[in-house]
Order: structure tokens, then C-alpha cells, then sequence
């Protein structure tokens, strides 16, 4: 069978970045990243989950962050440099990134948003994180994800 791939995954070869996929069973609802690393194998603490949130200027963050963790909304706010950060709605997910809940990654979005990933990602030789669509994903070295992305590392859990 033919591997799928996602534009997440075909951004990736144009910039000749290297990636593994791996995908996993779903139906249409998300799994929680917990799952996903069960499901594929991988020590939760290498995988990533993507986060969207909005800051007290209004100006949109990506946060990225274990699956094990939860966003320090305290944390964000210091790293982004606003007074304050709030998630954004589940129903504005899609209209912001173009992505789906649970199918969101820090790759390929449509506006390239500032992207902070936790400190702890750099310094796994590669992480996941969703490949855009929900039942894939992409693993690879965080520093060519914060490189491609032009995010930065912070403390955000």
C-alpha cells in the first residue's frame, strides 16, 4: 500500500529535511497524544503536541509541548513577551491554522505564527509531532523543527 502523505510531510522534502512518518488507526475524532505514542511505539516524552493560543496584544502563539505536560499559561506569557495568554477556541482552529484539532502542526500553517517549543525538545535527538492530519505523524531532530518553523526554545511547562 501506498504511504500517504501530507503536506506537512511534502514541506518537509522540498526543504530536504529528513523525517520518519508513522501513522496510526483513528476515525474522525482526535486521539490524545498519550494514545498516539502508545499506539506508535514511541516514549511519550518524545512526543509533542501543538498548541494555539492568544495573547493579551491578540496576536496568535504556537506552543509546543510534551504530551505528557500541560501549557503554563504563566510560562507562555513571559516567553511571548505578553501580559497574558489565553487558548484559542476549539472552533477557531481551523479559520487560524488550517488545520483540525488534533491534526495541528507547528509545520506548514496558514500564517507562520511565533513558535516556541519546550526546552525538553531540545534535547531528544528527534521528537513528533503531528504531520497535519489526524492518524499521522512526523519525527524528527527539533532543532531543523525550530530552524523550519523560525521558533525558539523556552521553558513553557
Amino acid at each position: 500500500m501506498k504511504e500517504q502523505k501530507t503536506n506537512v510531510m511534502r514541506l518537509l522534502e522540498q526543504r530536504k529535511i529528513k523525517y520518519t512518518s508513522h501513522e496510526y488507526p483513528h476515525g474522525d475524532e482526535a486521539v490524545d497524544g498519550l494514545t498516539v505514542a502508545r499506539i506508535c511505539g514511541q516514549n511519550p516524552d518524545q512526543v509533542f503536541k501543538t498548541l494555539v493560543a492568544r495573547g493579551a496584544s491578540k496576536t496568535v502563539y504556537v506552543f509546543v509541548v510534551p504530551v505528557t505536560a500541560e501549557l503554563d499559561l504563566k510560562k507562555a506569557a513571559k516567553a511571548s513577551g505578553e501580559k497574558s495568554i489565553a487558548m484559542i477556541h476549539v472552533s477557531e482552529i481551523n479559520a487560524l491554522t488550517g488545520y483540525v484539532r488534533g491534526g495541528c502542526s507547528p509545520v506548514g500553517m496558514k500564517k507562520q505564527y511565533r513558535t516556541f517549543y519546550n526546552i525538553s525538545a531540545a534535547e531528544k535527538p528527534t521528537i513528533m509531532v503531528s504531520a497535519g492530519k489526524i492518524g499521522y505523524q512526523v519525527e524528527l531532530s527539533p532543532d531543523e523543527l525550530v530552524r523550519l518553523t523560525r521558533g525558539s526554545y523556552a521553558e513553557l511547562v
